[in-house]
């Protein structure tokens, strides 16, 4: 009798833990395969880190041959799915085109940027949700501030100094206040002209910052970007993207090169292509993640709807922390399949969040504890490194040294604008001179799905293109106004 075979569908939090999981459930029972276009797990919490120089590039990538020896790694996007015949098909990095087998199929796809239909801003902003925009970001802010201290009009001057970030959850809370600090950094190497500070300005149409959050967490955070000179302003948001600059729906203009768009994600354009039943484009799954009417078919994290069995008619967000969890019980659930234990539901405990504000400033409640200042600021670096499934040391090791040594504020110019446009769905890879366009679904409605452009170098994104539902990696943004830079 043949061993039974796992396909995995992305390598993100879901993905990756339900692979790693598997590789000790299954003791060399199983053939376990994992598709996904780099080859490594992404730790996305430390991502705005990486934009503020803070940690370099590899600190928060984890290497999966490295640390998933038993589970047999296929670089690729999964562009076609037939679960009559059980197969995945797929292209790899060269082009070149694959088909996959499986017994017992994990979609895993994960999540990718999420766009509203506003004028300008597929055109002039960057997502951040993969490394390469993260890089890009970091090279942009260093440029900018760099220009600004250089340029003889004090216009330019302000406006290049003005960054301003859209959305107001997780990300661009972290996005603002780790680049708050850079910015203030760099202006010490590279003056302005008198009297000119860095700007930054944090916008949502919610009442709050962290609107999902507890309301003392969201005051911590609110005080502490107000405290460090981030202009707040909730209720507003961006109304208009144009090369130099913003309106704002409140009918103010805003002078600026940067626009980093955090706005939330929406689920893989994968889950759509499978022609299965869908919970605003997440697949519908029962307690134990497996597709209805499909008992081989499982499915976790962004990619899945997932009933909340504490309240139900709800299903779980989409979280890192439920796509974690969500993997590890996708695996049992697997190893079940095959004999290997009893099936379980997923239920979920909440243990908290932790919000990392830059220096030693966080906001924290573990285990409901609200925390705030230098403790709330090491119990999230400790949550982190606790729950990083490598590179522990060296990430320690980069903050000991950042704590001591001055930022290195350089351009690598290793990512150009043109090769992270918002509008992918694979932002975990830099778009490459001549390769095929990974851009989002063409519908451009409102519930966030992409706009259906091609991006061409030189940033404009202005020729329509089909909906491409390539994909099959790990599952918001950050961006500037200036195509070619």
């Amino acid at each position: 009798m043949s061993r039974p075979r796992i396909l995995i569908v992305g390598a993100g939090f879901a993905g990756y833990r339900t692979a790693r999981t598997l590789s000790k459930l299954a003791r060399d029972k199983a053939d376990i395969t994992l598709l996904n276009p780099t080859d490594y797990f992404l730790y996305l919490p430390l991502l705005p880190q990486v934009s503020a120089g803070i940690l370099e590039a590899r600190r928060v990538t984890v290497s999966l041959s490295g640390t998933l020896p038993k589970v047999k790694l296929v670089l690729g996007e999964a562009d076609g799915i037939d679960l009559d015949a059980r197969t995945v098909h797929y292209t790899n990095p060269e082009g070149d085109e694959g088909t996959l087998s499986y017994d017992r199929l994990v979609l895993a796809a994960g999540s990718v940027n999420k766009l509203l239909p506003i004028p300008g801003i597929a055109e002039h902003a960057h997502g951040f949700r993969g490394l390469p925009e993260a890089l890009y970001l970091r090279d942009h802010i260093t440029r900018q501030v760099e220009l600004a201290a250089s340029s003889e009009d004090p216009e330019e001057c302000a406006a290049r100094c003005t960054f301003v970030v859209v959305g107001a959850g997780y990300t661009g809370t972290e996005v603002a206040a780790q680049g708050k600090m850079f910015t203030d950094h760099l202006v010490k190497e590279h003056p302005l002209r008198s009297g000119m500070r860095p700007r930054w300005l944090l916008l949502d149409v919610a009442k709050k910052v962290l609107p999902e959050l507890d309301e003392r967490l969201s005051r911590t955070a609110d005080k502490v970007l107000r405290d460090r000179g981030v202009d707040v302003r909730m209720g507003v948001s961006v109304k208009e993207a144009t090369a130099r600059g913003v309106l704002l729906t409140d009918g103010e203009s805003v002078d600026t090169r940067t626009l980093v768009w955090c706005v939330g994600v929406r689920p893989d354009p994968l889950a759509e292509s499978t022609g299965l039943a869908l919970e605003r484009g997440r697949l519908l799954v029962e307690p134990t993640l497996q597709v209805p009417g499909r008992p081989e078919v499982f499915a976790c994290g962004d990619a899945a709807a997932v009933p909340d069995l504490e309240e139900p008619g709800t299903y779980y967000p989409m979280t890192a922390q439920h796509a974690w969890r969500q993997g590890r019980t996708c695996a049992q659930n697997i190893a079940a399949s095959f004999g290997q234990g009893d099936p379980r539901p997923y239920r979920h405990r909440d243990l908290g969040f932790v919000v990392d504000l830059g220096g030693v400033k966080a906001a924290a409640n573990p285990l409901g504890v609200p925390l705030s200042g230098p403790l709330a600021g090491a119990v999230t670096r400790g949550y982190h490194l606790a729950a990083m499934p490598g590179n522990r040391i060296r990430v320690a090791a980069d903050w000991l040294l950042d704590a001591i040594l001055p930022r290195q504020g350089v351009q690598l110019g290793l990512v150009r604008s043109w090769s992270v446009p918002l509008d992918t769905d694979t932002p975990e890879l830099a778009r490459m001179p001549g390769a095929p366009d990974r851009s989002g679904n063409g519908s451009g409605s409102g519930s966030g799905n992409g706009q259906g452009k091609q991006s061409k170098p030189g940033g404009a994104q202005n020729k329509q293109s089909k909906p491409d539902k390539r994909t099959g990696k790990a599952g918001g943004g950050a961006g500037t106004t200036e195509g070619t830079s």
